[in-house]
């Protein structure tokens, strides 16, 4: 990765170009046009971003002012440890940065910030057909075994 890209959290600021990436990673699970999510919950969510009193977190990956990746997480109290589970609910690289280490700098932050909130555990789900972005996944992490089963209500 070009040694010019910083992860940081996500700022104010950045709503515009977070905007951008978020309906990128929004259209590759299908959710555009029609289907796209509604305003109320890009603003919700944005806002949670900001709030001391929400456990959900975001980072960006900067390059000469742009952003070009993002990752949102989330720390939940667990059954099985006394300290925090951390799961990253998205991770999203802009086309043009693919390949170029992003993604991997972007979950290794994630790590690094669950690490200091004391979360001894990181996971996150992809869908099946996502293989590029498990060829790297496979690299960092372990797969858990386990089958995500939802039922929308």
């Amino acid at each position: 990765m070009n040694s010019s890209v910083v992860i940081r959290p996500v700022q104010q600021g950045d709503f515009p170009s977070w905007t951008l990436l978020w309906d990128g990673y929004n259209a590759f699970y299908g959710r555009s046009g029609l289907t796209a999510l509604p305003d109320e919950i890009i603003q919700t969510t944005w806002s949670r971003f900001f709030d001391v009193y929400e456990p959900m977190h975001a980072l960006v990956a900067e390059h000469d002012g742009g952003l070009l990746g993002l990752a949102h997480f989330l720390y939940h109290r667990s059954t099985i440890q006394l300290g925090p589970s951390c799961y990253m609910q998205d991770l999203f690289t802009a086309q043009a940065a693919r390949g170029m280490g992003v993604g991997r700098a972007l979950i290794n932050a994630v790590y690094e910030q669950a690490a200091q909130a004391g979360s001894k555990r990181v996971y996150w789900q992809t869908h099946e057909t996502n293989t590029v972005a498990m060829q790297l996944y496979d690299k960092l992490a372990e797969k858990s075994g386990f089958i995500v089963y939802r039922k929308l209500l």
